[in-house]
């Protein structure tokens, strides 16, 4: 019976965690409908936000990167739904070292419905970069403008958000047009970010339909400067992954590690 007892606390014993550490759950990836899956040791990463949501109700979501207190700076990505590839830079920075001197946002996906659907235009049917009221003019096909200026809720939730971050730097970035537009406003800043993306600057008059954009608003409306960025149609994905998170976070005076 002795023997019996001894035997039965050993297997007690043996049953009971040996570790404080050994109770701990495993780290479960959370999915963000806008995207792939989002870390939760994403280094880099210091908040994230969502802004608004899409025509079908997505998510619009807002990453917070960076240091607050430093120069704000917003990058935009898929802002037309078929220009996919510029997302991979938005995750890059993510994922990525922590980002200083710098006070960065990032929408990676600025147009959901589009994306899901692999359309330039939001679920209504309309160019998100022709809904901006400023210089909006009634355009139809490819370019349809909406039934008014900022008519769509993706249009509204991106400038309340402006609004209230106020960022010295905006860029937009597009596909598959190849080049920094040259933005008279403060033609220095695109000459930086064409110097440092490696990328020649153009004048990016759309054939006269360049009306009610997101950066012609922004750069009227307020002291900062917008800037389209324009990459081809089919950029490396060593280039978008590798290249040019470290390349924009450069020509916006941070650095990251």
């Amino acid at each position: 019976m002795r023997i019996s007892g001894c035997l039965a606390s050993l297997a007690i014993l043996v049953a009971v965690p040996l570790t404080p550490s050994a109770a701990v759950p495993a780290v479960v990836p959370t999915v963000d409908r806008a995207g792939p899956t989002v870390r939760v040791d994403d280094d880099a990463l210091i908040g994230r936000e969502v802004i608004g949501y899409s025509v079908r109700g997505r998510p619009i979501v807002a990453w917070h990167l960076g240091r607050p207190g430093k120069p704000t700076a917003l990058l935009v990505s898929t802002m037309h739904g078929n220009e996919r590839d510029t997302r991979l830079i938005m995750y890059a920075l993510k994922q990525g070292p922590p980002i200083h001197e710098l006070d960065l946002w990032i929408i990676p996906n600025y147009n959901p419905d589009g994306y899901a659907a692999g359309t330039r235009r939001n679920a209504h049917g309309v160019d998100l970069n022709r809904n901006f009221p400023y210089r909006w003019v009634d355009l139809d096909g490819s370019y349809e403008s909406g039934p008014a200026p900022a008519s769509e809720p993706e249009t509204k939730a991106v400038m309340a958000f402006l609004d209230r971050i106020r960022p010295r730097r905006i860029v937009s970035f597009h596909q598959p047009l190849y080049g920094v537009d040259r933005n008279p406003k403060r033609p220095g800043f695109s000459s930086k970010l064409s110097r440092y993306l490696r990328l020649p600057l153009k004048d990016f008059v759309c054939s006269g339909v360049c009306h009610g954009t997101m950066t012609g608003w922004f750069n009227h409306r307020y002291a900062g400067t917008a800037v389209t960025v324009e990459y081809d149609e089919n950029p490396s994905h060593h280039r978008m992954t590798e290249a040019a998170p470290w390349q924009i976070i450069r020509a916006l005076d941070g650095w990251r590690g």
